[in-house]
């Protein structure tokens, strides 16, 4: 028993869960402080989100990772994330929290029916990566409009991140986050005052349904979620060879959203970045075990959502060229890994371009975000198109 007890504290198991949770947090909690704030979200509410957010990746790594042992990794959705950023602003916090439950509702009845692929069968992957890439695009610009007011502060976090994307991908995002702290400490830009050490308290917002939200909002971030999050995250558990079944996966992990989303918890779906850290032979050398990291890493989610007041007050005290950069250099890698999937298949370009440019111009009709409608002019592109070459 002793010796069974011990090995859940493998230091190769923690370390691997710990980082996990490093990159995860760094990579992109500065896309979900931001997101909070398009939605009108008070500190309070803030708080809330990283607390839902939390809870909700720890309980379904522990869980699923002990139902089926295999190193089950949930997060966040950051493309979600991004998404909400752009399209939340001016939608009242009760209709934002009905657009995160109807998608999450989307999620849990995609999964547990077993439908996960046959829906996404109906949306070209080539339009699913254009419209996601003109969602994100405005993060890579907003780097570099960052870098045009605070050269001195992003300038050495740009060639920080090239260098070490280079020497150390795994870890860019994480340095370069701690050069731009040091940097901006340096500055006096950092107002430690704002840091508060406390408990999260959770805020309930009773959902409203609003068709405008429910369409602009929850069916974007449906598809964006699936298509950009639990599609590469089953594939990098069945690379690692673990033939874990994707229907409870989706399903558990969308029931968590419906359950969490008045509380601010967006989505929650399979990681694959973050996933592939537990995965790896340095976090166990036998495939078995490396459960037990997602299983840390989990434990790490629960820490960390109980403290997220403290989290987000962490991000109130940077300055704000600080969290736009390290938001848009977190989300290069997937700015280019999009447009390059969009663009592949060159029957299908004229759709996933036209797409792409709807959705980055920003446009919204009838309340309804460009998301939506930049995925939707691409589907009518790619049927004319397909209507032409068939006659």
């Amino acid at each position: 028993m002793g010796k069974s007890l011990t090995a859940w504290f493998s230091l190769s198991h923690v370390l691997a869960g710990f980082v996990a949770v490093l990159v995860g947090y760094t990579s992109s909690a500065a896309i979900i402080f931001q997101a909070a704030a398009a939605a009108g979200a008070t500190p309070q509410e803030t708080a809330s989100w990283f607390w839902a957010l939390g809870v909700g990746m720890g309980l379904t790594c522990i869980g699923l990772s002990l139902r089926f042992r295999s190193p089950i990794l949930t997060a966040w959705s950051t493309p979600g994330a991004a998404l909400l950023v752009t399209s939340l602003d001016g939608v009242p916090m009760a209709e934002a929290i009905g657009a995160f439950l109807f998608a999450s509702v989307l999620l849990a009845l995609a999964g547990f029916s077993g439908a996960f692929e046959r829906i996404m069968r109906h949306v070209p992957k080539t339009l699913a990566a254009a419209m996601l890439a003109g969602v994100l695009l405005r993060f890579g610009i907003e780097v570099f409009t960052a870098l045009s007011a605070n050269a001195a502060l992003i300038a050495p976090m740009l060639l920080c991140f090239i260098v070490a994307r280079r020497l150390l991908p795994r870890y860019a995002v994480p340095l370069t986050l701690l050069l731009g702290l040091f940097i901006a400490a340096g500055q006096g830009a950092i107002y430690l005052d704002r840091i508060e050490v406390d408990w999260a308290v959770p805020v309930f917002t009773t959902p409203v349904f609003s068709l405008p939200a429910l369409i602009g909002v929850g069916l974007p971030l449906f598809i964006v979620t699936m298509a950009s999050q639990n599609v590469p995250g089953l594939a990098v558990l069945r690379v690692n060879g673990y033939a874990t079944p994707a229907s409870p996966l989706i399903g558990w992990t969308g029931m968590t959203g419906v359950l969490l989303a008045p509380f601010g918890g967006f989505s929650f779906n399979l990681a694959a970045i973050t996933a592939a850290i537990c995965m790896s032979p340095d976090a166990d050398a036998d495939p078995a075990r490396r459960y037990r990291a997602a299983v840390w890493a989990g434990v790490f989610y629960l820490v960390s959502g109980l403290f997220g007041a403290t989290v987000a007050s962490l991000f109130a005290a940077f300055p704000h060229a600080l969290v736009m950069a390290i938001a848009g250099l977190a989300l290069l890698g997937t700015i280019g890994n999009s447009l390059a999937a969009a663009l592949a298949d060159e029957g299908e370009r004229d759709a996933a371009l036209v797409t792409f440019l709807v959705t980055a111009s920003g446009i919204a009709l009838f309340g309804v975000g460009s998301a939506f409608w930049g995925l939707l002019f691409g589907l009518l592109t790619a049927f004319v198109s397909r209507r032409r070459s068939a006659s």
